[in-house]
């Protein structure tokens, strides 16, 4: 059995908006210019949305990367 820490977890917006420094609002503008990974549905026909943490982590790491490299420009 994998270590509890490498299962795949979907997170929900209140544990998105933890780590993220962005509104709901502009997180779904983001969304809908590309910019960000699309939440996906946790139950076939419901309403509810998550996130993967890995998907998450992947976009903080990005940010991380941009906001360094333009700091040395």
């Amino acid at each position: 059995m994998k270590d509890i820490n490498e299962i795949p977890r979907l997170l929900r917006w209140k544990e998105v908006a933890k780590i993220i420094p962005f509104s709901r609002s502009y997180v779904y503008d983001l969304i809908n210019q590309g910019k960000f990974p699309r939440g996906q549905k946790m139950v076939r026909g419901g309403q509810a949305v998550g996130w993967w943490a890995s998907d998450i982590n992947d976009y903080m790491l990005a940010l991380m990367e941009s906001a360094e490299g333009a700091d040395h420009e």
